[in-house]
């Protein structure tokens, strides 16, 4: 619009010669071209224009969130236990007992069923007993290398030449 109506008003931008109250309303409308026909137009251009920023604005962000969602996705690696595996499951416990190099990694646990959804039902071999828990907090357990199938062979000293 134009100038600060108050301002005006105030007698701050007026003319020296204008001292009539009715003639200094006058002079304020005319000064700050109070059209109220035409402000109701901009003040409706300028909401259509706010409109469409905040809808630009919205459909950036909701390709950001789509491209973040793909990213992680794609980091996620599927894990497909089948009955009868051994598994660790990882233990989430507050942290009050200090122990940076402690496992968080209990068992093993044997699968027992897999559901489609990502459930595990695990049973404990020590305990027998079985629960069910979600398959990210799941690894497979490898077991360490099999001494039963090594063959020891008696190594001799060598022969003292001299």
């Amino acid at each position: 619009m134009g100038e600060n109506v108050s301002a005006v008003l105030q007698g701050d931008k007026m003319p020296p010669k204008c001292k009539d109250p009715g003639h200094r309303a006058y002079w304020a409308v005319k000064k700050c071209n109070m059209r109220m026909d035409e402000a109701g137009v901009l003040r409706k251009l300028h909401l259509q224009e706010l409109e469409e920023i905040r809808n630009d604005a919205y459909e950036s962000s909701k390709i950001y969130k789509e491209r973040t969602k793909a990213f992680h996705d794609k980091l996620i690696s599927r894990k497909d236990f089948v009955v009868g595996q051994k598994v660790l499951l990882f233990h989430s416990r507050l942290k009050l007992f200090p122990g940076k190099l402690r496992s968080r990694w209990v068992g093993p646990f044997i699968v027992v069923k897999v559901y489609a959804h990502g459930a595990v039902d695990i049973e404990s071999p020590k305990t027998g007993k079985s629960f069910k828990v979600n398959g990210h907090k799941l690894k497979p357990f490898y077991e360490g290398f099999q001494f039963k199938d090594i063959d020891v062979m008696a190594l001799e000293p060598p022969p003292v030449i001299g």
